[in-house]
Order: C-alpha cells, then structure tokens, then sequence
C-alpha cells in the first residue's frame, strides 16, 4: 500500500474509533455492559480468526506465544474492556474519549519502565501536559477532586492496562505476527469476560433480549468494524510506515469522540473539555517520544535518563 493510501485509512479508522466510543455508550445502555462487552469481543474474535484463515495467515502457537497472548488478553481484553464498559455506564462519552485519548502516552510510561526507553525533556513535559489535561476534563468545571467521576475513574484504568498489553504485545510481536495474535487474543479475552459477566450479571444473558434491530446494527458495527477490522488494519499500517508515525493519528480520536458525543447524543462540550483536549493532543505528541523518534528537536532534547 501507498502511503498516502495508508494515511487515509488511518484517518478512517480514527474516525470509527472515535464514534465507537459513542456505540459503546448506546450499547450500555441497553444491555449488561460485560454480558455485552463479551458477545462483542467474540465476535470481533471471530471475524479477525476466519479472516486470517481466509488469507492463509493461520499457524500453529507455541506455549510462549500462548503465554504472551493470555497475559495480553487479561490486560488488553478482560480488564480494558470490562473497565471502558462499566466506565461508559457512570460517566459521559465526551469524557471517555479524550481520557482514552491518553493511551499513547500512558504506554510510553510504560515503555521508559519496562522496556529501557530513554526519558527525555519532552517525554517529561508531554506527561505533565497529557495529565494536566486530563484533571481539566475529569474536574470539568466542578469544585474539587472529590467530585471526581467513579466511572472517569474506570476509564483512566482502562488506559492503563491497555497499556500494559501494549508493552506485552511488543514483545509479542518479535516473534508473533500482530494479527493472529490479536484474534486469539480477543477470543480468549471474550470467553473469560463471559463468565466474569455469569458471576456480575446474573441477568446478563436475558439483557441481551431486548435489542432491537438498530441496537444490534451499532453492535455489529463497533464489534466487525471498529474491533475486528479496525484493529488488524492499525497493525498493517504500523508495519507499512512504523509505530512513531501511525500512533500520530490516534490524537483524532478525542476530537472524533467530543463532536459524537454532541451530534448523537446530545452532551454539551464545556471550556475545560476543550482545554484538556488540547493539554492532552500536544501531551501525547511530546510524552510518546513522537519527536524524538522522528529527530525533530533531537539535537536540543535533553536526556534526563536511560
């Protein structure tokens, strides 16, 4: 693929992610939000599996790829996903989108502790910029930290252990091709989000009952393709034109997830909403090495440690 063919991809699926978070806040709604999270990840599972069987990508696992791919599945599948579903049921889709907003950085992070990635000036400033901007959007006006959001609070965990999967999955992928080991992933992660959901929500199943056709139109489109396909198409263009590069893009799902949120569901965007969107935007470009990596400053940046 071209580049430029690439980029728009990328800023497709920007876009599908974005307003994912807007299904996901219908989907909840309407349904247990792990019942649903776990048929929705299934399905995801399922669409990615028979794709790659499609094309011939399919290849026997060895135990350390089984391993990689169930410590991945707990953090990027059962506790991202159990954390983002019960968070979209206590707190409003403009607010879970610019937190999720700072994934990128919080991997970073994890990438300078676990992984040996330099900490520089501008990763430092981007941290204290992205969280910054995070207080704006989960304060939202309001008059002190006590008033914080539980489900913001769920969010922020969400991005968490997606980040830790993230640092997984990279040393995963040195020997695992990313999209097989994101369909089993998903697979795996749904069947234990299934009986997480049998122990939490004894009335799950019935839930499921009660969608209607355009309920389970949004289900189908976030689980196919923001989940499924969204996910193997991001790991293609990350090995096209590399991580630093396509991670760039991400900063468009905030923005995607603010106008959402105000055009299908009717929340209000407030001044702190845009101001930590904003923090968050150049926290993430300067905290996620995004700079460093392309040499952009390199000569100027100051390397606090290794």
């Amino acid at each position: 693929m071209s580049k430029p063919f690439v980029y728009l991809l990328l800023n497709v699926i920007m876009m599908i992610w974005g307003l994912n978070v807007i299904a996901l806040k219908i989907l909840v709604e309407h349904f247990s939000p792990v019942t649903l999270t776990s048929f929705r990840i299934f399905t995801a599972g399922i669409v990615v599996i028979l794709t790659l069987l499609f094309i011939g990508q399919l290849r026997k696992l060895t135990w350390k790829d089984i391993m990689y791919i169930c410590s991945a599945a707990l953090f990027g599948v059962v506790a991202h996903h159990l954390f983002l579903a019960v968070g979209l049921t206590k707190t409003t889709a403009s607010n879970a989108g610019l937190i999720l907003a700072l994934v990128p950085l919080v991997t970073s992070v994890f990438a300078v502790v676990f992984l040996g990635h330099r900490f520089t000036v501008f990763r430092f400033v981007g941290i204290l910029l992205g969280f910054t901007g995070v207080m704006f959007v989960v304060l939202n006006g309001k008059s002190g930290i006590h008033l914080v959001s539980i489900g913001d609070f769920y969010i922020f965990l969400a991005v968490l252990t997606q980040g830790i999967s993230f640092i997984i999955i990279k040393k995963a992928t040195q020997t695992l091709d990313t999209r097989m080991m994101t369909g089993w992933m998903l697979l795996f992660g749904s069947l234990l989000l299934f009986f997480i959901s049998l122990w939490m929500e004894p009335n799950g199943l019935l839930s499921m009952a009660n969608g209607t056709t355009p309920i389970w139109m949004i289900f189908l489109a976030s689980a196919v393709l923001a989940t499924a396909l969204g996910h193997m198409i991001y790991n293609k263009a990350i090995q096209q034109i590399g991580a630093a590069e396509s991670a760039i893009f991400i900063n468009l799902n905030p923005l995607f997830s603010l106008l959402g949120a105000y055009l299908f569901l009717g929340e209000s965007i407030s001044l702190s909403q845009i101001m930590g969107f904003i923090l968050i935007v150049i926290g993430v470009i300067l905290g996620s090495g995004m700079l460093d990596e392309s040499g952009v400053f390199s000569r100027r940046s100051k390397v606090l440690g290794k």
